[in-house]
């Protein structure tokens, strides 16, 4: 089975930076495309950013520019560099992977902007 191991995530005030980071185990082939998803309270969860097999990123709206996605695909693992951090990045973010069009997701590691 497909697990995830997020790290990463923590407190850091308006302006700052962090880098998550996800591994996944439980596959012996590289996956079709990695990717972060966010979800603050009370809304929906959205796109932070997905990065595709071949290295082509796609990032939402609300963080281009500021967030920058990398995988390595031979070790099933990606990143996401946070910087110029606003209060409402804050989320719990879900590290996901696709295999076989089938999409996992990590257990999430909850990042906050706050003075």
């Amino acid at each position: 089975q497909v697990q995830f191991a997020e790290s990463g995530g923590g407190l850091v005030q308006p302006g700052g930076s962090l880098r998550l980071s996800c591994i996944a185990s439980g596959i012996s082939r590289s996956m079709s495309a990695m990717g972060w998803h966010r979800q603050a309270p009370w809304k929906r969860r959205e796109l932070v950013a997905v990065i595709s097999s071949g290295g082509s990123p796609v990032y939402g709206d609300s963080v281009k520019g500021r967030f920058t996605i990398s995988r390595d695909g031979a070790k099933n693992t990606v990143s996401l560099q946070m910087n110029n951090l606003k209060p409402e990045d804050t989320a719990v973010y879900y590290c996901n992977g696709v295999v076989d069009l089938l999409t996992f997701w990590g257990q999430g590691t909850q990042v906050t902007v706050s003075s």
